[in-house]
């Protein structure tokens, strides 16, 4: 088994999958409950903390500028399906813009 078949396995084994929705929701540690960056998946992976979701898009799509952000397009943090409908790589200012429209359609609703 290769590296990246490594990786993907790991992060299965914390993840179920939602029919509905196409999420998959990880069910392993977190970044916490409070605070600006708290709810979104986290594992370890070679010794070091890491966020799930770039983690499965850079093990299948490949690398992620530093520059450039993972925006989960379905708007649930514990998603970690690397499908381009779920996870997409963004700036900052795209992923910022999407957030605050999210928001909007929430408040209206």
């Amino acid at each position: 088994m290769c590296r990246r078949d490594d990786i993907r396995a790991k992060v299965l084994a914390s993840v179920v999958v939602d029919e509905a929705t196409g999420c998959w929701i990880w069910t392993g540690p977190t970044s916490g409950e409070s605070g600006r960056g708290a709810g979104y998946p986290r594992m370890t992976l070679s010794g070091q903390t890491v966020a799930v979701h770039r983690v499965m898009f850079t093990n299948e799509h490949g690398y992620v500028p530093g520059k450039k952000q993972i925006d989960h397009k379905c708007r649930n943090r514990l998603c970690v399906n690397p499908d381009p409908d779920h996870l997409e790589m963004v700036t900052h200012k795209r992923n910022q813009m999407r957030r605050a429209s999210a928001r909007r359609l929430e408040a209206a609703k």
